[in-house]
């Protein structure tokens, strides 16, 4: 699986590549900010229009996926999430559109494009959903599938609205890459969709209404308030220094969604149904130290080349972004660190252990949204890979101790 899924990823970086630089030797600095500011927008409305319930369809989709009634029952209470979520944010979207718009980019110019996104809203709730599906029934050559011709689509169709209408094109094929996605996922997976989905039996109903809402919750901090916090440190860079700094920040951030996005996969395909398996420490020691032992080395050193090659890579993918070299150490370090904490609060998740989750990332979010305002004051847009650097540090110790604390919880009511 990871080896496929390295296949995938490597394919992507490439094509990646080659759109950064178009989009940095055409839109420049401020054009990668409001790029940023949008997707930023549609990760929040990604959380909100399926109602946060993604990783729940991924954990019982793979303990349910021989039980056919717990399936409809699953189906009916995500369909029903998915339309509440949808109807609420397209009216409430579309008619605040100027107000968002001068929001994300300090002009009410783009407030078309907000109602275009509004629009396409149901279709991210649908998508997040239906990928849930692929995630929790593991397939994971399909997944792989769906995942590139999807990417390669919509980053044909970035290109070409690029050179065509410039940045006002970009963002308008970003904002209608989720459709784009469905109909590819659709064409290529519906037929596995009707063998668990009986379409004619969902009903308006909320049977597994509780044991998915704990998982909104989880979502609605670990995404939403997340793309918020990245939203308005991005603002807060424009109001302190410039938005071309702004856009040098958010150009470091997506170097580092390239090589990160291997991570992604590898959670919601492998770990979160692994970890949801395993019930007594032993077990979960030798998985976790399995799963640290693959990935971290090759992520290390991947980190490590990244680094090396900093300078070579900022003239070859964002020519004249030569402020973003200091910038490298902090986020590679950070990331690192973030890579192994993931890993170990997929636990969370996987147990469904909502105060442990909501109150780490909290505690991450409020100590990335403090650091970085402080840490700007002090060193400037470096300031920001600082804090980021400093907060996982805190995340991670911290997720280590509850994390084992729970095993221990669990020791002692089994002795009782």
């Amino acid at each position: 699986m990871t080896s496929l899924n390295a296949g995938v990823i490597g394919v992507r970086l490439i094509v990646s590549l080659f759109i950064q630089r178009l989009l940095a030797e055409m839109v420049g600095e401020t054009g990668i900010a409001k790029i940023g500011q949008l997707r930023n927008l549609i990760q929040m409305l990604t959380s909100l229009a399926s109602v946060g319930i993604f990783t729940g369809v991924v954990k019982y989709i793979s303990e349910y996926k021989n039980d056919k009634e717990q399936l409809q029952k699953l189906f009916s209470t995500a369909f029903v999430f998915t339309l509440l979520g949808s109807g609420i944010l397209v009216p409430l979207l579309f008619f605040t559109a100027d107000i968002v718009s001068e929001k994300l980019f300090t002009s009410n110019e783009y407030g078309y494009i907000i109602k275009l996104v509004a629009i396409i809203v149901p279709s991210i709730a649908l998508f997040k959903i239906f990928n849930g599906v692929v995630n929790g029934l593991s397939l994971y050559k399909k997944f792989a599938k769906i995942d590139l011709i999807g990417y390669l689509f919509s980053a044909g169709m970035l290109v070409y609205f690029l050179i065509e209408y410039n940045i006002e094109g970009a963002l308008i094929a970003i904002a209608i890459t989720p459709l784009i996605q469905l109909v590819i996922l659709l064409c290529l997976f519906f037929s596995t969709l009707k063998e668990y989905i009986q379409f004619k039996k969902l009903q308006f109903k909320l049977p597994m209404a509780k044991s998915l809402l704990a998982f909104s919750v989880m979502s609605f901090f670990s995404t939403v308030l997340l793309s918020y916090v990245e939203i308005d440190i991005r603002t807060m860079i424009i109001n302190k220094i410039s938005e071309t700094d702004a856009g040098i920040w958010t150009a470091m951030t997506n170097v580092s969604k390239n090589y990160m996005v291997f991570s992604g996969a590898i959670f919601s395909l492998y770990v979160l149904p692994k970890f949801s398996g395993i019930y007594n420490e032993k077990d979960f020691k030798i998985e976790l130290f399995s799963i640290y032992k693959t990935l971290l080395p090759l992520f290390g050193l991947g980190m490590i080349l990244v680094y090396l090659l900093r300078d070579f890579l900022i003239q070859l993918v964002y020519p004249d972004f030569t402020a973003m070299a200091p910038l490298f150490k902090w986020q590679l370090l950070g990331d690192f660190i973030k890579l192994a904490s993931m890993i170990l609060a997929h636990q969370f998740l996987a147990k469904k252990l909502v105060i442990n989750f909501v109150f780490t990332e909290v505690l991450s979010l409020a100590l990335f949204f403090g650091l970085a305002h402080y840490f700007t004051t002090i060193y400037g847009v470096e300031g920001v890979v600082i804090a980021h650097f400093v907060r996982y540090i805190a995340y991670f110790l911290v997720v280590l101790f509850l994390v084992f604390r729970y095993f221990r919880k669990q020791k002692k009511k089994t002795k009782l």
